[in-house]
């Protein structure tokens, strides 16, 4: 898309860059819209989710000097994924651009053996960095890729040197981790300015199967009001200590009172994705606004329970046709279609709903998703 922009009128809004144009480009889209923010993203392809709908350029992420072009066009630069490599985010930071969350920040949610010795005073699953699988004497355990992985790919649970072996013939080194038989996973949500102004929202129980979160209940029904305060109170902790600025994820388990630190994701993320409608300032929102050094935004929830499931992709491609079964059905449920072509397991889009009958909104959320992703038919 063709666009002017002159960087010398004194009373402008500013423009924020945007590396990737996925889902999470796309929801910021509505809340820099009503703030009156320019958005430019750098994608890869025009057919990217966010790229669809607003300014673009089309380039490598990790060549930089495609990528210190793009972010001459823009006031701060900050990112929707983990992939751009950190001597990338270095090359604009030494050309003076401002780049949120900032490459000694951003490490953290690259590498989760900087993250683990970073975070080293957070209670967490023992672990150890291996290349030789004979180093590990009890199973089973957790590998980890020590970077790249997301929605479990990179993780893996193993039962024995064998399969240990195997897995370090292709990557390694790894991260090793103690297999915690947890009772519920969390996520808390925080956000950070670069002045040091923090907020964050009610802990999100996340519901995983196979790696992938499909669902989130807001606020986490299975830990105590302790474990609620104690959570947040870490992911803020946590938030100051790695110098984060933007929104940041921090996953935990809990078993019983305790928390373990999982990993961080240093971006709007998807157990996020409720605030949209479930909370007075969305996490694209406030996002926005921290980069940007605004006075953030109530992080309280709108309504008193909020659930948000993922729809994967599965035999259904016409994602369309299904309003009709749905909003008749439930009238108070809220869509997001991320126009991406639909493939098996893929997310494509995202339904919430919001209200008082925290079990009605699950079966309504979890009917949407399966009719959507063509596990069921009415």
């Amino acid at each position: 898309m063709s666009f002017i922009y002159d960087r010398t009128v004194s009373n402008r809004f500013p423009r924020v860059g945007v590396i990737g144009a996925g889902q999470l480009a796309r929801m910021m889209v509505a809340p820099a819209t009503a703030l009156g923010i320019d958005l430019l993203l750098f994608a890869q392809n025009e057919r990217d989710s966010a790229a669809q709908i607003t300014h673009h350029v089309i380039g490598d992420y990790t060549n930089l000097s495609q990528v210190l072009e793009f972010a001459k066009k823009v006031d701060v630069v900050t990112f929707e994924h983990e992939l751009v490599p950190l001597s990338v985010i270095k090359g604009l930071e030494a050309e003076g651009i401002k780049v949120y969350p900032s490459s000694s920040a951003f490490i953290y949610s690259q590498d989760k053996a900087a993250m683990r010795k970073k975070l080293s005073a957070f209670p967490a699953p023992h672990s150890q960095i291996i290349n030789d699988a004979s180093l590990v004497k009890e199973f089973p355990v957790i590998a980890k890729a020590i970077s790249g992985g997301y929605d479990g790919r990179g993780v893996w649970k193993v039962g024995s040197t064998a399969e240990l072996q195997e897995i370090l013939s292709h990557t390694s080194p790894l991260l090793i981790e103690e297999l915690i038989d947890f009772d519920t996973e969390i996520a808390v949500m925080v956000a950070r300015s670069p002045h040091g102004q923090a907020t964050s929202w009610a802990p999100v129980e996340t519901v995983q199967e196979d790696g992938i979160c499909i669902m989130t209940v807001t606020p986490a029904q299975k830990i105590s009001s302790s474990v609620a305060e104690r959570a947040q109170q870490m992911a803020l902790e946590i938030a100051q200590e790695v110098g984060v600025v933007g929104v940041m994820a921090v996953e935990m388990f809990i078993k019983g009172e305790d928390i373990y630190i999982n990993e961080l994701a240093m971006r709007p993320h998807n157990s996020g994705h409720w605030s949209i409608e479930g909370s007075v300032t969305s996490q694209f929102e406030q996002h926005l606004r921290a980069i940007l050094d605004l006075p953030l935004g109530s992080p309280a929830m709108s309504r008193p329970f909020v659930v948000m499931g993922n729809v994967l992709g599965g035999e259904k491609t016409n994602m369309y046709r299904p309003y009709l079964h749905l909003m008749a059905r439930t009238p108070s449920l809220h869509f997001h279609q991320y126009k991406k072509e639909v493939r098996p397991g893929r997310k494509i889009g995202h339904v919430t709903a919001c209200g008082e009958d925290l079990l009605h909104l699950t079966q309504e959320v979890q009917h949407a998703r399966d009719y959507m992703s063509g596990v069921i038919d009415e």
